[in-house]
Order: C-alpha cells, then structure tokens, then sequence
C-alpha cells in the first residue's frame, strides 16, 4: 500500500485545537474522511477537527481563506477560534503580513487585527465577527410564528428528564428560556446560575440534535458573574463537549445584551481560557480578541490508495 507524509499544525485558541494543513502547498482529497481520522484523540493526532488555509478564490478578495470541518467530518461556516489561528499560521509561514488580514471563510470574508510577540509571531488576533443574525429563518430554528427566538418561553420542547434525571435543571438554576443566534454558524443560549452543575454530555446532544433545528446547532450554557462577565461552558455540534467556542462567546455576548442580563463588552471565561468581546453600537458589529497557539507540527501518512 502506498503512501504519502501530509505536513500539518497542530493549534490552539484557549483549548479549542485544531489540525491546520497548509493547502497553499498540499491537496486533501477528501476533508471529511481525513477530519474523521486525524481528529481522533485514540487513533489519530486528536483535535476538534481539521481546518483548511487555503488560497482565496479572488486573490483581491482575501488573503486566504479556510474550511472547516468537525471531528465527525461535517463542514461547519465558521470557527471564531479557528479564524483567528489560521491567520497566525498565515502570517507565520510569510503568506501574508497584511494587518489587517482578509479571511474568506462560509461566512463571508472577515477582517482581522493582529498584535505580535517578541517572537515576530502572531500572538493576540481580534476578528471582526459581522452582525449577528436573529431570524429564525436564517439561523436556522423551526419556530412558527417568531420573529425572534429571544428569551423564548418554555414550551415543554426539551424534555429534561430524557437526560435520564432533570434534577440538574434546580441545581443549575437553569432558565429555561431560550435565546438563539448566528454568527456564521448556528448557537443556542440558556442561561443559569451555575454551569458545573449542567450535565453537558448529555444534555447538549439533546438540544444538538432537536427537531426544531434543521442543521443542528451548537449548545451553550451561561453563568453571570457581572454584568461585564460570564462563564460559558460549550456542546459544539459535530465535535462534542470543546474548550472553547469563538463565534459561541460572540453569540453569548449577543443574547446577554439583548436579555439585558450584561453590557456589551464582555470577558468570556471558557474551559480553555478567556475572550474579550464587544458588540458595537454603531454597526452592530461582534469584535472578538483572544490568543492564537501553535502547539507542534508534524505529518501524517495519507494513504494514496483509498485517498485519505
């Protein structure tokens, strides 16, 4: 059986990895089965999944775009922390030193600010996140009749006992209503009075997969410690329980300030770390900042036979 050594970088933005694979200069055949594979923590590098750098398709568009994929193999729209390590490994491997940086991506080409460490490398990235998308028709969630899935009232949708015991929901201090917003990619909110006490594992694959939500969508549990910062803990849909979800955070800050439960600037503590975002006034625009990691490199044998 033949085979050849694909060259990959293994990154991080607060917790949520990654494997990059340089398509200036590689071909993947086939993202999804590779995703599947590599992303294995058992049996492969392990990772959230497999994201793409690769040359725009007008180069006076972008200087690059990516494509994302889950650990499951499904392609996502966009990843906040994701975007903002394909820029570092943009910058770093002297395809682009544009500051600020185009990236293509799913959802649109977005806009990042990028500061450096003594090391002359990427160190800290803000990303013009857009505007945040609340029609249901769009997001999308299949609600009749809502114009907005805001604070949505308990409707008997979730059955929490199916999670085998609802007792979580009073120790969690769970409310039950729910905000949902896209950033690029779809993103459920449900805020409590203490995240450790949600059963996540279970309970977000239940809202992961509803019927109400045609592409499935990522799960994100809220605890307000001000009005100026919360705890998020994150289900991602395709990839399970992550360390940390950018364009999550973004969606959090949004149903925060739309709940009137925080202001617009906020720092998000995730599992893996924190973020800074603000939702501006003036073009409604999510402005995210975080790190960007490199972890390793290294390479992997595709098998050339049955592609990869």
């Amino acid at each position: 059986m033949s085979s050849r050594m694909l060259s990959f970088t293994k990154m991080h933005g607060i917790g949520n990895d990654y494997v990059y694979v340089n398509g200036f200069e590689e071909t993947v055949d086939d993202p999804p089965r590779l995703a599947r594979k590599i992303a294995d923590r058992h049996f492969g590098v392990g990772a959230d999944g497999l994201i793409l750098l690769l040359p725009p398709v007008d180069p006076g568009d972008a200087d690059a775009r990516m494509r994302m994929f889950n650990a499951d193999g499904s392609e996502a729209e966009m990843c906040g922390n994701g975007i903002r390590c394909v820029c570092k490994l943009t910058h770093d491997l002297g395809i682009s030193t544009n500051n600020p940086m185009r990236i293509q991506t799913d959802n649109g080409v977005l806009l990042l600010a990028y500061t450096l460490g003594e090391d002359g490398k990427v160190a800290e990235v803000s990303v013009d996140m857009g505007e945040p998308v609340l029609d249901p028709r769009r997001i999308p969630v299949a609600l009749q009749g809502v114009e907005r899935v805001i604070n949505h009232p308990p409707q008997a949708l979730f059955d929490w006992a199916s999670v085998g015991d609802d007792r979580w929901a009073k120790a969690s201090g769970l409310d039950d209503r729910m905000t949902c917003v896209s950033m690029g990619n779809p993103h459920a909110i449900f805020f409590c009075s203490d995240v450790t006490a949600v059963p996540l594992a279970t309970v977000g694959p239940l809202i992961e997969e509803h019927r109400i939500f045609p592409q499935r969508i990522n799960v994100h549990f809220a605890e307000m410690r001000a009005r100026d910062e919360i705890i998020v803990r994150t289900w991602e849909r395709g990839s399970g329980i992550t360390m940390a979800c950018g364009t999550g955070a973004s969606a959090v800050c949004v149903a925060g300030a739309l709940t009137d439960r925080s202001d617009r600037t906020i720092v998000a503590h995730l599992d893996g770390g924190d973020l800074r975002l603000h939702w501006q006034t003036d073009n409604n625009h999510v402005i995210m900042t975080g790190p960007a990691e490199e972890v390793f490199r290294g390479e992997w044998p595709l098998d050339t036979k049955n592609k990869n």
